[in-house]
């Protein structure tokens, strides 16, 4: 996946929703399916929640690991690869697409967070950028990510920080907002 493009969603008003009523109905089924078949289930059972996310649409290549307690909102905007890993609670808010390459290391309760609105319409409307999380990265304990961001091969976002630009490969930004760790 390679298209930053930022996508602005058509709506009437705030109160409309930017989904057709079948992908409403698709989401609204796949909560009650990673609730119901994949949330209680203990980290080997790792093909089993595979298994559902590819049946709901999300690209996995090798085997990617997704914890049971891993939030996904919109399995089919989510792309993982071989040895990637979405840690317990780690927060895939995948109103657009988001991308993890192998060996990459999203850790417990981060949050990548692809929509936003675009506030200065009436309708606020939803706008979504992809998020790419590159080769052997590691995003630490409840670091936020922005919509439309590119974490590089190698980098290393320290916990609970927030970015809000790209990081470079082999760069360690922290705080919020995230800036470079001078070694």
């Amino acid at each position: 996946m390679e298209d930053s493009a930022i996508h602005i969603h058509q709506q009437l008003s705030a109160y409309d929703s930017p989904w057709s009523k079948g992908q409403r109905i698709k989401m609204l089924l796949w909560e009650y399916v990673w609730r119901l078949l994949c949330s209680w289930t203990p980290k080997p059972a790792n093909n089993w929640r595979l298994f559902w996310l590819k049946a709901f649409g999300a690209q996995v290549f090798g085997k990617p690991f997704v914890h049971q307690r891993a939030r996904i909102q919109i399995p089919w905007n989510l792309t993982l690869h071989d040895r990637a890993a979405l840690g317990d609670r780690a927060n895939a808010y995948s109103l657009g697409k988001i991308e993890v390459h192998a060996h990459a290391t999203v850790a417990q309760e981060a949050y990548l967070n692809t929509g936003t609105h675009a506030f200065e319409q009436p309708a606020k409307n939803l706008v979504t950028a992809p998020i790419i999380i590159r080769t052997h990265a590691f995003i630490g304990a409840r670091a936020f990510i922005m919509p439309g961001i590119t974490i590089g091969e190698y980098a290393i976002v320290g916990a609970c920080s927030v970015v809000t630009k790209s990081v470079l490969p082999r760069t360690t930004v922290m705080g919020n907002p995230a800036r470079t760790k001078r070694l």
